[in-house]
């Protein structure tokens, strides 16, 4: 299965830690949006989409680029890190998520989980979640991805 995982980490390389696990499992290559070949992309069968959360939201760079995807079809998942607690009726993910859903593509699922943060008032404090994500996240990171490859279960 061809998979490539487009990520933008640009604070502590959290979701890039992330990205990184779901690649090994996934044998897929990791891209940066600048760095993302649309032919590439066209041809794979599944691809992520990840970032850091500013804001409440998804690093621009990463949402710009998906606005800016030809209309398709194909599998894609999307993934975040964040220092807050993400709300259940508000998650992350979803607005990305519809967006590739509007843009003909299937989302199999989303993943998110806390990460070092350093946003303004947690910098007075020397930051938050200093040891995320861990041993347990990279771990979950990599579940999620294999039952995306093997399609089995629930993929959130």
């Amino acid at each position: 299965m061809k998979t490539v995982i487009v990520c933008t980490s640009v604070s502590h390389g959290n979701t890039l830690r992330i990205a990184d696990a779901m690649a090994r499992v996934l044998g897929a290559e990791v891209v940066s949006p600048e760095g993302a070949d649309l032919a590439e992309l066209a041809r794979a069968d599944l691809v992520g989409f990840g970032s850091g959360v500013f804001y409440g939201r998804l690093h621009p760079r990463l949402t710009d680029f998906v606005k800016a995807l030809p209309a398709g079809r194909g599998r894609a998942f999307v993934f975040a890190t964040s220092g807050l607690p993400e709300l259940p009726p508000a998650p992350f993910t979803r607005p990305l998520v519809r967006l590739l859903e509007g843009r003909g593509h299937e989302v199999e699922g989303s993943f998110s989980c806390r990460a070092y943060d350093t946003w303004t008032p947690f910098k007075l404090v020397g930051g938050i979640n200093k040891q995320r994500p861990n041993a347990d996240d990279l771990a979950s990171a990599r579940a999620f991805a294999e039952r995306l490859r093997n399609g089995t279960g629930p993929v959130s």
